[in-house]
């Protein structure tokens, strides 16, 4: 492991536990992975009505967002921010959301001359062409390059990433890549009781969804994609879907026959709703990475997706098959092809875990911490 103990990381986001996303399950790992290390690390985050008390986390009073309820926006007082910071003495600032609280952390390491670094985890112009925002779509680069080239480094999650990040004029963006855990996620989670639960035989395709329930990830396109195919090879197919979020009203209502609602799963619920299913569906088009999808190549599910940098490079070549972005018909058609061909899917699955298993979280840690040495030393 490379040692961390002269890291004491002052940590900034907008997003954190017990909110269940992308971000807030990468942060609670890199808080692990550092202070395991012998680093410190000091977490400021949003109030939230369902976090535990106490909390070890610094949470600045927040409400929710009008356009995203389950998102919460904070504006500390620098007096506030001052107090925590001076309490902490971080040798290094990591704002790893561009708002409020991310704002905040920037401010104070700019004005007090601390090492800065931000990461980049969402597309929040393509989310604001969902949210009939689009308007906002330049200025908001605008915002961005100008919030993230304050730092020495911007991290990203994928090369696809980090060249639109250049190519935006962002000065310093640098890979930090994603792993899975293996031991969690694995085929041996497979339920022939949860299959028979969701109505699926041995010979069904089940293809899961798991993800935010909401407009930008794209789940009416898998919906529609599930109806075409169903109606195509009738009895065959199911759909599971796992998670909550805005949109899931809405999405019930346009569910297909056969489609099951799991609501939120954690522990080895997740782990077995994965390992049961046969095939991955990942329409999102906004995600700057997706760990659900190493989470289902690990299950040893294949991917269907929509054909965008990001999730491309995750899934490789042979880990599954891309269709155009918001095609539901390409969707069904890839689905039925894959009802017809099952050595098609086997040998796809074989490759998912592959590809996934050799994503190691202690690699990516390592690496990340001697990054965090160097730009604490002024590299």
């Amino acid at each position: 492991m490379t040692d961390a103990s002269s890291i004491r990381l002052a940590l900034f986001s907008d997003t954190c536990a017990p909110q269940v996303n992308g971000v807030a399950r990468t942060l609670d790992r890199l808080v692990e992975a550092v202070e395991a290390r012998g680093g410190a690390v000091e977490i400021v985050s949003v109030a939230d009505p369902g976090a535990p008390e106490p909390s070890r986390i610094r949470r600045m009073p927040s409400r929710p967002f009008w356009a995203y309820p389950e998102l919460r926006l904070a504006w500390p007082s620098r007096r506030a921010i001052v107090h925590v910071m001076e309490a902490f003495r971080p040798t290094l600032v990591h704002a790893a959301t561009e708002f409020g609280i991310g704002m905040a952390g920037r401010r104070w390491a700019l004005h007090s001359g601390t090492p800065l670094v931000t990461s980049y985890h969402t597309n929040f112009t393509a989310y604001a062409s969902h949210y009939n925002l689009g308007f906002l779509a330049q200025p908001g680069w605008s915002f961005l390059r100008w919030f993230h080239n304050g730092a020495q480094r911007t991290y990203c999650p994928t090369r696809a990433i980090l060249q639109d990040l250049s190519a935006r004029g962002f000065r310093h963006p640098q890979v930090w890549p994603r792993g899975v855990d293996p031991a969690r996620f694995a085929p041996q989670f497979r339920s022939s009781a949860l299959r028979a639960s969701l109505g699926a035989s041995d010979d069904t395709l089940v293809v899961t969804y798991v993800g935010r329930l909401a407009s930008e990830k794209g789940v009416q396109v898998a919906l529609d994609a599930l109806r075409q195919a169903s109606a195509a090879r009738p009895g065959a197919i199911c759909f599971h879907v796992v998670g909550d979020g805005p949109y899931e009203g809405r999405l019930r209502e346009r569910a297909p026959d056969g489609t099951r609602f799991a609501g939120r799963l954690e522990g080895q619920a997740l782990s077995e709703a994965y390992a049961s299913g046969d095939l991955f569906i990942f329409p999102s088009t906004t995600d700057t990475f997706g760990n659900v999808l190493l989470e289902a190549m690990a299950s040893g599910l294949p991917i269907l997706g929509a054909d965008v940098g990001p999730t491309r490079e995750v899934v490789g070549p042979a880990a599954g098959w891309f269709v155009e972005p918001g095609n539901g018909p390409a969707f069904a058609a890839e689905i039925v092809r894959l009802v017809d061909d099952r050595t098609r899917l086997a040998i796809g699955a074989f490759a998912a875990r592959e590809r996934a298993t050799a994503q190691s979280w202690d690699a990516i840690w390592d690496a990340l911490v001697a990054d965090y040495l160097t730009v604490q030393r002024g590299g």
